[in-house]
């Protein structure tokens, strides 16, 4: 039997561009609305255009006899990833984390298609490293960092995967009850009932996100390395009261999972990576346990 050749996926999300005449129907109208505002399209085109032309050059990347396909970040939850995909992320590093969530140990490669716009902390490669980057990748001689994601299971067997952080808490980011026990050692937990505006479990990677703001605000900081197999919570505005505490604000998870339990009658929630519209529910007496994933992202390196 012949072996399968790689496949080379490219996953992107719309430009502004894009955006604009998805919500105006034609260039146009898109001009229109945006002169009006004192604004004008020249930019917004001129950026879609770089990107296109960034696109164009990573596809033309991929060696010839590879098979390749284009998914939006829409689509990502709709699409079946194969062992043998070589997994091309261009544009901002958020992009890594949303397709990491659906992988298994395929390697990724972040391209940074705008090193004036973007950070590039994850999409750290550029356009035209790709021709070298995508079969050493395949033939695995590449360097890769394994970093730890995030995973909450609840207690019916659904199940969220993160790369930078799992939010628990109502819909409307407004006041949450639940009750949350840390665990202190293989037999043993501390437990408090709370209300809050939610909280996060973030890995080594979200640690430099919403984590480090949270924990610049309340001066509870913690060391988590992007590829250590550990996470950390953080609690936000915890409020104390005759019926809830605030000890339990902080901490670091290597084993044993966080556990919270919903005392929300409507409203409660638990979300991956800022992604608030795929969330699942968290109605009371729903509980879900949040610990590091079995599963890493690998991401190519060099």
């Amino acid at each position: 039997m012949a072996a399968i050749t790689p496949r080379a996926v490219f996953v992107t999300r719309e430009t502004d561009y894009e955006l604009l005449i998805a919500r105006h129907a034609t260039r146009g109208q898109a001009r229109f609305f945006l002169e009006s505002r004192g604004q004008g399209l020249a930019e917004v085109e001129a950026r879609h255009g770089r990107f296109q032309a960034a696109l164009a050059r990573a596809r033309a990347a991929v060696p010839g006899e590879w098979r390749q396909t284009l998914v939006r970040r829409a689509d990502l939850d709709r699409f079946l990833f194969g062992p043998d995909d070589v997994v091309v992320a261009l544009g901002q590093d958020g992009l890594v984390a949303n397709v990491a969530k659906y992988l298994a140990e395929q390697p990724v490669i972040g391209v940074n298609p705008a090193p004036d716009l973007y950070d590039g902390v994850l999409a750290r490669h550029a356009v035209e490293r790709l021709d070298r980057l995508l079969p050493a990748s395949a033939a695995g001689d590449v360097a890769v960092e394994r970093r730890t994601m995030v995973q909450a299971v609840l207690d019916g067997g659904q199940s969220l995967f993160a790369l930078n952080e799992i939010f628990v808490g109502h819909r409307s980011h407004q006041s949450a009850r639940y009750r949350i026990e840390v665990p202190r050692d293989a037999s043993e937990t501390e437990a408090e009932e709370h209300s809050s505006s939610g909280l996060i479990v973030a890995s080594g990677t979200g640690a430099t996100g919403w984590a480090r703001s949270i924990a610049e605000a309340t001066r509870l900081g913690l060391s988590l390395a992007p590829q250590e197999r550990a996470v950390g919570f953080w609690v936000r505005e915890p409020f104390p009261s005759v019926a809830t505490a605030t000890r339990l604000r902080a901490g670091k998870l290597t084993g044993a999972p966080l556990v919270v339990t919903s005392r929300m009658n409507e409203g409660g929630v638990v979300f991956a990576d800022g992604i608030e519209q795929d969330f699942l529910g968290f109605g009371w007496g729903q509980r879900v346990r949040i610990a590091p994933a079995s599963r890493a992202l690998h991401l190519v390196t060099g």
